[in-house]
């Protein structure tokens, strides 16, 4: 386990803010790099190391590179199939161990993984101020989804500063009776991202390079959350079947997550559908590229509703509920579960009605301004130090940026 010395003698400064950004999956480091790299252009102020738990293995080594990230400490923790219980108990272990050596003054969180919760589970024993990214984020429902519900509502009691992505972040972390000097209305670091990453238009996957957007209307396709694996899925896997039959230049691409339980249901139920490309889980970079070339998407991932509207993109959520409604409110997204009949539904009126389309594209993506991470790094130094930022961007709501 590394030393305390080894992290103080990284970037020099003793005095410097020793800061751990703790990362496991493929969303973290999304949202996270622009966190680091707004740490690492104030040098004088923090000495930032990158600790990854390696929860997602291939998909995370994958992102870091896209970004140019380099883990200071890689705790390796992954093995194969692995459960929730046994990864989280390796967790647990790892970093509470890694906190006492190397003494951080503040650990950064993003999220709601099982990383996220035993880390900021760890920080909490160790006495260490920890600051969670993207926190404030409800569904109401524990069950959905499972379990990162429970998981940032564990963060949430842990953490020191609240990075809320958006007002309604923040208000339901006050609801829940969190200081409001604690909470810092920042924007979500995924709108960062997408202006860090320089997308040269040609895919990566050769047969992305094949798709013809002129004359067929390309839908991205992703499901992979555990409340609709089994019944739902299959569902899911219908609607598409069918929308393919009643619209012969819709082509489907579906990036099928590697989760056993999910490729055995779409490759089973869509694997001989001529107008369905089944893909191994895109490369970060071609699925951004996808999301701009394609004219719809359905989806249950968190991230995808937060990047498509960057994109204009029409996004029907397939699920019951979501801890994003800005995008539903602000007409970007639908909720439309995982009844065959409602995704098929929702998906005919955009691909016939052109108005209903462009109602779904014309707004403004009301997650982010790309600043946040400028912004985190900033309330950090002034919660920290009691530096005050030559800027007057903080408050996020202050720009109007969110309503």
């Amino acid at each position: 386990m590394p030393s305390a010395d080894a992290f103080a003698s990284r970037n020099g400064r003793r005095e410097a803010i020793r800061v751990l950004s703790i990362i496991g999956t493929r969303p973290e480091v999304i949202k996270m790099a622009p966190v680091i790299r707004a740490l690492e252009k104030r040098p004088e102020t923090f000495r930032h190391s990158l600790v990854t738990t390696a929860q997602h293995r291939e998909m995370l080594d994958q992102v870091l590179r896209a970004f140019r990230l380099r883990a200071d400490v890689d705790l390796d923790l992954m093995e194969p199939d692995h459960k929730i219980g046994s990864f989280a108990a390796r967790a647990m272990k790892a970093l509470t161990e890694l906190f006492a050596s190397a003494r951080p003054d503040v650990v950064l969180i993003q999220g709601d993984t099982t990383t996220v919760l035993t880390a900021a589970l760890s920080a909490f024993w160790q006495h260490v101020p920890l600051g969670h990214v993207e926190a404030g984020l409800r569904s109401g429902d524990r069950q959905q989804p499972f379990p990162e519900e429970l998981n940032r509502e564990v963060a949430g009691l842990a953490a020191r500063f609240h990075f809320a992505p958006t007002v309604r972040a923040r208000e339901n972390l006050l609801a829940q009776n969190v200081s409001p000097d604690r909470v810092f209305v920042t924007g979500n670091p995924i709108v960062d991202a997408l202006e860090m990453l320089a997308l040269d238009p040609g895919f990566n996957l050769a047969s992305l390079a094949g798709l013809d957007f002129d004359q067929e209307r390309v839908i991205l396709v992703t499901a992979h959350r555990r409340e609709n694996h089994g019944a739902p899925l299959v569902s899911v896997c219908r609607a598409i079947r069918l929308l393919t039959e009643r619209f012969p230049d819709v082509r489907v691409v579906f990036p099928v997550h590697l989760n056993p339980r999910v490729q055995a249901v779409v490759h089973n139920e869509l694997g001989g559908v001529s107008q369905v490309l089944l893909t191994d889980p895109l490369d970060y970079e071609d699925l951004l590229r996808l999301m701009r070339r394609c004219c719809l998407i359905l989806t249950d991932s968190g991230g995808i509703q937060e990047e498509a509207p960057s994109f204009h993109k029409p996004v029907l959520v397939l699920r019951e509920v979501t801890e994003r409604p800005e995008a539903v409110e602000a007409g970007l997204a639908m909720l439309v579960g995982t009844k065959a009949e409602s995704i098929l539904s929702a998906a005919t009126r955009l691909l016939e009605d052109a108005s209903a389309y462009r109602a779904m594209t014309a707004g403004t993506n009301p997650f982010g301004d790309g600043r946040a991470g400028e912004r985190i790094a900033a309330i950090l130094a002034r919660e920290l130090r009691g530096q005050a930022s030559a800027d007057d961007h903080l408050d996020w709501v202050a720009t109007g940026a969110v309503k």
